[in-house]
């Protein structure tokens, strides 16, 4: 699928997906993913008032590889307020992200409250759930490809045999789901060597400092304030990539503002709005019309 639309933001060239007019609703993929995949959610934002936007983010081609190779978390985060400036976003603007966009939705949130008025949260608890979760033996084996994105060989073994890692992957998070139409897009956004380097840059950004022969942390991360804003996490029940149970679902709703939501979504894994784009969808217009 083609870009509807090219802006610069934070130095970067984004290509991005747009529907509708309104409020700006900010839509924001993950790993191994293209905003194609939220093209039913952007419609249904569209039908519900909002100017939904959903950018390749950056390093996923059309849009430009970062020069500085910096993609953290606050990288990210300034790439989303950047676009919300370039897109004349508001007060009343929302922002929505999955898997990594999930991570950036969050932190976009805490760090620019005047921003964002609400925030959907997919697919990846915030911190530090997650860091919680990470530390149990089953979700380690789940998380293996973090670990092996460190090493010298990670690219290729990405790309090799028509990315059928990542195609392994995508079966793996979500078992009950064919993914051939939406890997067609994905092997389009990473298709040169740079743009997988890219891909994996988000994990060596988070985790570089765990890495064999990488120096030892000298001070000891403090763990984010909460978001201000109400918010909605969602997560799929059979996801092969992340556990959460409900005890953890529950917890999770303590990382937002007062009228925030935590649910199990049936009959979907990792990736959720592709599994069950009718009820994700409905689920997030009717969050922020409360």
């Amino acid at each position: 699928m083609k870009p509807d639309l090219h802006l610069s933001a934070n130095g970067l060239d984004f290509a991005c997906l747009e529907r509708g007019s309104g409020p700006l609703a900010l839509v924001l993929h993950g790993f191994p993913d293209t905003p194609v995949s939220f093209v039913p959610l952007l419609e249904a934002l569209a039908e519900a008032g909002y100017h939904a936007v959903a950018p390749w983010m950056r390093g996923y081609a059309p849009t430009s590889i970062a020069a500085d190779e910096d993609y953290s978390v606050p990288a990210l985060v300034a790439d989303a307020a950047a676009l919300h400036e370039a897109l004349g976003g508001g007060p009343d603007a929302v922002i929505i992200g999955h898997d990594w966009g999930a991570s950036a939705s969050y932190a976009a949130a805490i760090a620019h409250p005047d921003r964002w008025a609400k925030t959907v949260v997919m697919s990846v608890p915030p911190p530090p759930y997650f860091t919680q979760n990470l530390m149990t033996y089953e979700q380690l084996k789940r998380s293996f490809y973090m670990w092996l994105f460190q090493l010298g060989i990670a690219e290729k073994v990405v790309s090799s045999r028509e990315y059928a890692f990542l195609e392994s992957l995508w079966r793996d998070w979500s078992p009950s789901y064919d993914p051939t139409e939406a890997l067609v897009d994905v092997r389009r956004a990473l298709a040169t060597p740079d743009h997988v380097t890219a891909a994996i840059g988000y994990y060596r950004s988070t985790f570089g400092a765990y890495r064999l022969g990488a120096p030892r942390r000298t001070e000891t991360p403090v763990p984010p304030k909460p978001a201000r804003q109400p918010g909605l996490y969602l997560h799929g029940v059979e996801d092969g990539c992340i556990a959460v149970d409900a005890g953890l679902l529950a917890r999770i709703t303590g990382a937002f503002g007062e009228g925030s939501f935590c649910e199990h979504v049936e009959g979907a894994g990792h990736f959720l709005v592709n599994e069950q784009p009718e009820v994700v969808s409905k689920r997030i217009v009717e969050f922020l019309r409360d």
